[in-house]
């Protein structure tokens, strides 16, 4: 990073929420209201797990910044999740008005001062978490800058996000987008960088046998990763049949399970291992956080196996603590991702990774509001929802 990327203040105080909600700019929608169309509109939630547009003022670059138009933000789970739960675990709490969307990509459309490796008009995929990456911080200094205990991941409360019309960024925490791939793709270089960092933590070799549980969006982009990585055979699972006939469809060798909760985890491991056919795997990429879907994966492990677990879940968990230790199957866990952007792009430039089926649904952003109910909503078919500007 060159000395004018480097902004005076500190990544908390030049994002500040409180900008934002105090401005006098700053206003909530009512239902059916339209905005003007050149208004700097995002989609918030709130404490009360109320969703709605708001308008907010259009930011002005400063040192080591650069004004984006975000054009194109995909619908994560998590964000679904804060809206309806209002948390995720105990440090990630929404508790005001919050700004949501991480995975995005947009065009370069005003630089600030010291900014000269980008110009007006370069399209660039969006690193939604900012660290401070200062010498001193020794996560930063070792490179899991993920883990740095003052970033700013946007949309994580309470630092509003990326679904927005107009998004300040440092220059240095974007990432230039090939001219063959769109908007749409660089969007989604989000969700493959958590595939990827989880192929390259798990430590996935040429022929592995791997189940994936899970096929929502993580998952499917887990298969496409671990496909892409040389895994053979893979097997995933669900409780959705028509996420599973969508994996199919995406990766037409893998093997699908619709997981049977009446079944014991067990009961369930056995025949999921019967379809991978090898007696059992070397490696899960569990995607759900579910604890019965990580117990089917322990126990479809061969020895020495390992369960990284990916997904989301309660708080405190069960494992069943034996049947790890006397198989030596080890757990392994992932905190969002680092260092994953320019190979997800590389990825995707190649052809080596196809992430264009997984967007489902498209929604124009003063449609945002519809678009997180039909994310939230399985029966509507939803893979990815992905709002474009």
């Amino acid at each position: 990073m060159c000395a004018a990327q480097v902004v005076t203040a500190g990544n908390p105080e030049i994002y500040n929420p409180r900008k934002v909600l105090d401005s006098p700019e700053f206003k909530i929608f009512a239902p059916g209201e339209q905005p003007a169309k050149d208004a700097n509109i995002a989609c918030f939630y709130n404490d009360k797990k109320e969703i709605h547009l708001v308008q907010k003022p259009k930011p002005k670059p400063g040192p080591g910044q650069v004004l984006l138009h975000v054009r194109a933000t995909g619908i994560c789970g998590s964000d679904v999740h804060f809206w309806k739960h209002g948390r995720i675990g105990d440090s990630m709490v929404v508790r005001d008005e919050c700004g949501s969307g991480h995975e995005s990509a947009g065009e370069v459309i005003e630089l600030g001062e010291g900014v000269t490796q980008w110009k007006v008009g370069d399209r660039v995929a969006i690193e939604a978490g900012v660290p401070c990456f200062k010498p001193s911080c020794d996560l930063c200094r070792v490179g899991k800058y993920n883990a740095c205990p003052d970033v700013v991941f946007f949309s994580t409360p309470p630092y509003h996000g990326t679904l927005t019309r107009f998004h300040l960024h440092p220059a240095a925490w974007l990432h230039r987008l090939p001219d063959n791939v769109s908007f749409e793709e660089g969007s989604l270089c989000e969700p493959l960088a958590v595939a990827l960092g989880s192929i390259e933590n798990a430590d996935l070799r040429l022929g592995d046998p791997v189940v994936i549980c899970g096929a929502g969006p993580i998952g499917l982009v887990s298969l496409l990763s671990a496909r892409a990585a040389g895994a053979e055979p893979i097997v995933i699972t669900d409780v959705v049949q028509s996420r599973l006939d969508f994996a199919k469809k995406l990766v037409p060798g893998v093997r699908a399970v619709k997981i049977d909760p009446s079944l014991t985890p067990q009961q369930q491991a056995e025949i999921v291992k019967a379809a991978g056919g090898t007696g059992g795997f070397k490696l899960a990429l569990e995607c759900t956080g579910v604890q019965g879907s990580i117990h089917t994966a322990i126990y479809s492990m061969l020895f020495g196996g390992k369960v990284f677990i990916i997904g989301v879940g309660k708080s405190e968990q069960e494992f069943p603590f034996m049947h790890l230790s006397a198989n030596e199957i080890s757990l392994g866990f992932q905190y969002r991702y680092a260092n994953q952007y320019p190979k997800a792009i590389r990825l995707i430039a190649g052809g080596l990774i196809n992430v264009k089926p997984l967007v489902t649904h498209r929604f124009k952003l003063e449609d945002a509001v519809s678009a997180f109910h039909v994310a939230a909503d399985p029966t509507q078919g939803a893979i990815k929802c992905q709002i474009q500007d």
